[in-house]
């Protein structure tokens, strides 16, 4: 079997697995799990009770991913996440025993309630796939992700998360409320299972999940879509509505997120609509408004849709007819 069409048909049988926990919540989950085949990691911000630690914790269960989940609190230290050097007396010797950090899918639940030296603990495990400890230097075992929730700012006891941080996140992801109908699913699956609890079956294990992530590095880049992701990126620095647009990391969270997406659908290349799907949460959190605009309704996600609108696209028959060799 093709290696695309054989990840096409894994990623969508783990985002069904993941639908019979989270209800309702297709395209958002699509996005989570593009960014995973990614390599990246996610954030989950929207208000409490929307399903964010749910979706993260089935995500673990239907990629077959060793699990742990970092209640993040006010008193959290940096030693909690990462571990630390033990004192051993039988051997008198310093031992290093691990952190939580040390697992495949990290869920940092609530990561904006503790303070940003704590939250700055995550920085070099999410960048550069180890951690430092007292100088010695310990690498994290793939895969790794981190998915993580967030409140909205506004809510009491919430630290804005620093930008460095959340340009670590390929994406940030909200759900949104659900509908009428949507709502009343998940009531109904409540009664029908008769407990609190929910297991989401496993699909593949970390060895198919890594074996996925290389497809998704096969995945053709028409050198125009490589430019419109540029171009995207380049258009929210001169936005009349920022103060400091994307970095360069944006425009390749772009393409990078776009190939997931494309695997997803079952394609080996990457088309405009693939980059537009996953433009709003890859550039939106790495966007600062102007302080004078706080108090409107403009925000990074409005800037990204302006852009959208406005820098050209290069079209997609053009780009899939190369990409399957019957361009020029």
């Amino acid at each position: 079997m093709n290696p695309i069409t054989d990840a096409a048909e894994r990623a969508t049988a783990v985002l069904d697995a993941v639908e019979t926990a989270v209800v309702g919540k297709r395209e958002p989950l699509t996005l989570v799990l593009s960014g995973i085949l990614a390599g990246g990691h996610v954030l989950l911000e929207d208000f409490p009770g929307l399903g964010k630690t749910l979706a993260a914790r089935s995500f673990a269960q239907a990629l077959g991913l060793q699990f742990t989940r970092v209640q993040f609190t006010p008193d959290l230290l940096p030693a909690d996440l990462t571990g630390s050097f033990i004192y051993d007396q039988r051997t008198a010797e310093f031992t290093f025993r691990a952190g939580p950090l040390f697992t495949g899918l990290l869920l940092a639940d609530e990561i904006n309630r503790t303070p940003p030296k704590t939250q700055a603990a995550l920085l070099e495990a999410m960048q550069e796939r180890q951690i430092t400890v007292e100088g010695e230097t310990f690498a994290l075992a793939p895969p790794f992700h981190v998915l993580a929730t967030a409140n909205p700012i506004e809510y009491e006891g919430t630290y804005p998360l620093p930008e460095a941080q959340l340009d670590r996140f390929l994406l940030r992801v909200g759900f949104g409320y659900p509908t009428a109908d949507e709502e009343w699913e998940v009531l109904r699956r409540r009664l029908h299972r008769q407990r609190e609890e929910q297991q989401v079956p496993q699909v593949v294990g970390p060895e198919e999940l890594l074996s996925i992530q290389a497809a998704v590095e096969t995945v053709t880049v028409d050198p125009d879509i490589g430019r419109y992701c540029v171009a995207l990126a380049t258009a929210t620095r001169e936005h009349h509505h920022t103060l400091v647009g994307s970095s360069p990391r944006g425009g390749l969270a772009l393409m990078l997120v776009a190939r997931g997406y494309a695997v997803i659908a079952g394609r080996d290349y990457v088309v405009p609509e693939d980059v537009k799907a996953v433009a709003v949460p890859a550039l939106a959190h790495r966007i600062t408004i102007r302080p004078e605009l706080w108090m409107s309704d403009v925000s990074g996600a409005s800037v990204v849709t302006s852009v959208l609108g406005t820098v050209p696209a290069p079209t997609a028959r053009g780009v899939a007819a190369r990409a399957t060799g019957r361009g020029s």
